[in-house]
């Protein structure tokens, strides 16, 4: 199993910028591939995500404005959200894996509201 726990949501006006941070924890060498998000009556989306061969990708709606990291040794993700906008108003939800696994695991994701 892998835990996931997201944090940095919250309320920003157009044109703000949000960080945010997912933990991963659990057995089996756990880490964070990426972040999605999923607005009210939307699909689940890709935020940035890393590729099963190492690439990192990120969603149309986040080119150039969003950057995701990571930090291998604290097992955590790193989204740095700038220029938002009210349409990035959606629940960030963290995906991670184990090594060697493709079994996604999902985090309650945390809530990013873009608003005036």
């Amino acid at each position: 199993q892998v835990q996931l726990v997201e944090s940095g949501g919250g309320l920003v006006q157009p044109g703000g910028s949000l960080r945010l941070s997912c933990a991963a924890s659990g057995s089996g060498s756990a880490y964070v591939r990426g972040w999605y998000r999923q607005a009210p009556g939307e699909q689940r989306e890709v935020v940035a995500i890393f590729t099963p061969l190492g690439k990192l990708v990120y969603g149309d709606s986040a080119k150039g404005r969003f950057t995701f990291s990571r930090d291998n040794r604290k097992n955590a993700g790193y989204l740095e959200m700038n220029g938002l906008k009210p349409e990035d108003t959606a629940l960030y939800i963290c995906n991670g894996r184990r090594a060697g696994s493709d079994e996604n695991f999902w985090g309650p994701g945390t809530q990013v509201t873009v608003s005036s």
